[in-house]
């Protein structure tokens, strides 16, 4: 399995603006744990998520020099696509393509039907600048807006982007109203359809869930599964009061627990946490 830390996703919520100089070294710690994939940064709109704005500026203060870990950064529109594709350290364009077409609205300011261009339009520009995009399914286990959800819709619209190119699917549940039963109900279903692609999950949950939504996912066969240190963040967009990420730590300590071999420098891990008590109070 590959794990993906999300710092962006863990500070974008953050009112209280966190000085670039900050980003860049908490950064340049988790880059020396190990992890597969960093979610560093995103190119948006300032006035919509200003703790991002900084993006370009930390990442020129990155230390990719002795890491291996891939840089994947949020676009959410085909300026951010054009933006991110010329950044020879991303690896990875991540794309918030919502099944709920109030959800993209409010996240993107663009309907499925729009996004769905820019999703055609990304994937061709990943192939001719070598990234690679990470398509992420939004609101991929129900939403709180009364759109029309079920195993079908997020089945058809995953045969669509897979038919479209898409190598790599990341299930979100991004108001953390995912359950166990649904996480091993669609997973393996995908997994199973779609045996070229690469199938994720980013799950948002409270402490009192994260176990169980972890070990589903698990028994599912995720390929990837994304996370944030002491489960912090969330999606600024879907609610005020924020369910947070699944906690990286749960991760590591349940699949440790499993007999799986991470090759996770945990000192520098440590060294993080520590770090991070600067940024998240």
């Amino acid at each position: 399995m590959k794990l993906v830390e999300c710092p962006r996703d863990a500070m974008q919520g953050l009112h209280e603006f966190i000085p670039t100089d900050l980003k860049a070294t908490y950064l340049n710690l988790l880059l020396q744990v190990g992890f597969e994939t960093l979610d560093f940064g995103s190119f948006v709109s300032p006035k919509a998520i200003p703790q991002m704005a900084d993006t370009k500026e930390v990442l020129a203060n990155l230390d990719l020099g002795k890491s291996s870990t891939k840089l994947l950064a949020i676009v959410a529109n085909l300026r951010g696509v054009e933006q991110a594709v010329l950044e020879t350290p991303i690896h990875y364009l991540g794309f918030p393509f919502s099944i709920s077409e109030t959800f993209q609205q409010r996240n993107t300011n663009a309907s499925i039907s729009q996004s769905l261009v820019t999703v055609d339009k990304m994937l061709n520009m990943c192939v001719q600048h070598h990234k690679k995009a990470v398509v992420y399914l939004s609101m991929g286990f129900g939403n709180p807006y009364g759109d029309e959800w079920n195993y079908d819709i997020v089945e058809a619209w995953s045969d669509k982007l897979t038919e479209m190119g898409a190598e790599i699917i990341s299930l979100a549940d991004t108001v953390g109203i995912s359950t166990p039963e649904k996480i091993k109900t669609i997973l393996p279903r995908l997994i199973a359809k779609y045996p070229q692609t690469e199938i994720g999950i980013h799950l948002h949950a409270t402490p009192a869930d994260r176990q169980e939504k972890i070990a589903a996912a698990y028994d599912a066969g995720a390929k990837r599964i994304d996370s944030a240190l002491k489960g912090f963040g969330g999606c600024p967009m879907a609610a005020d009061d924020l369910t947070g990420n699944i906690a990286t730590e749960d991760v590591i300590a349940y699949l440790s627990n499993k007999g799986e071999v991470l090759d996770l420098d945990m000192d520098k891990w440590e060294e993080a946490i520590i770090l991070s008590e600067k940024i998240f109070r």
